[in-house]
């Protein structure tokens, strides 16, 4: 990242995600059922799950002729479900076990505990908890975080659920991060890094962790399957929208500033309602706005 230029407005998150998918009931019984999201509103193809009607988590909408994506194409790796404790998580995974939903995987992350499940779309789900930052562990020097794969001690965790039966999902869950599979990882970190200001966190083969305030990763970009590759078709269900939140208007205009004087691509585009709109280098539409 230039010298000159700050990073991106450090209490960044991420307010909503929008996917397209094959059938709306299909997906809403699965969002709200088995992950535990609460409707927010239903009108026609499209639906809004979690936070309110008017600012909803998840966004919905059907696609009139589905077509599966081939796997190895970039786009969505998973959306993560960011859980306020062990607990709630441990409430997350006994209602997937409860609606009978398979799950994927499960990894002790060290920043981290998570466990992995695709929706009926086969669009990837992660659910997790961060450990407290004091535990993070971090490279000689201090900047990024070390992040490992180890197994998840599942006992111990389904050991912290206190609902019963499991209920919806707590208020306070949100998305935390956003992981995409991309054609050229130092291409998309590139543009991450540099354009928007994210900070690199870690790397690994094939994948990069970037993120806005020392957290340990707001976007994952991965090319294990997608190198090289493009994008699905519009007829594929998929990631449509990512909107990150920043804290003022001030830091919106920031970003703006930034992409416009460092970005060689299509510049960005500011809509009727303030947010400011750009496309990734693998076409991905990534999305500002202002609390």
């Amino acid at each position: 990242m230039p010298a000159e230029l700050p990073p991106i407005d450090p209490s960044l998150s991420i307010g909503s995600v929008a996917l397209a998918v094959g059938d709306v009931p299909r997906s809403v019984d699965f969002y709200e059922r088995v992950l535990g999201l609460p409707v927010v509103y239903r009108e026609g193809d499209r639906a809004g799950l979690g936070g309110s009607a008017e600012h909803p988590l998840l966004e919905l909408t059907g696609i009139t002729q589905p077509v599966l994506a081939p796997p190895g194409r970039t786009g969505l790796f998973h959306v993560a479900w960011l859980h306020p404790s062990r607990a709630t998580l441990a409430d997350t995974v006994r209602r997937i076990a409860h609606a009978r939903w398979p799950i994927d995987g499960a990894s002790d992350h060290g920043v981290s505990e998570a466990l992995y499940l695709s929706d009926p779309d086969g669009l990837g789900i992660e659910i997790y908890a961060d450990r407290p930052r004091a535990q993070w562990d971090r490279p000689a020097g201090g900047h990024g975080v070390n992040m490992v794969t180890l197994p998840l001690d599942i006992e111990d965790l389904l050991a912290q659920s206190v609902q019963e039966p499991p209920g919806e999902m707590p208020v306070e869950t949100g998305v935390g991060h956003v992981h995409l599979k991309v054609s050229d990882v130092p291409r998309a970190t590139a543009f991450y890094r540099d354009a928007l200001g994210f900070e690199e966190q870690a790397e690994l083969p094939s994948a990069s962790f970037l993120s806005a305030g020392g957290y340990h990763h707001h976007v994952g970009l991965n090319s294990w399957q997608s190198h090289g590759e493009g994008p699905s078709s519009d007829s594929a269900p998929g990631l449509r929208r990512v909107e990150f939140l920043l804290g003022d208007a001030d830091a919106l205009e920031a970003i703006e500033r930034r992409l416009t004087d460092t970005h060689d691509g299509p510049p960005p585009v500011r809509g009727q309602d303030g947010r400011l709109s750009v496309r990734d280098p693998d076409t991905q539409l990534i999305t500002f706005a202002h609390r």
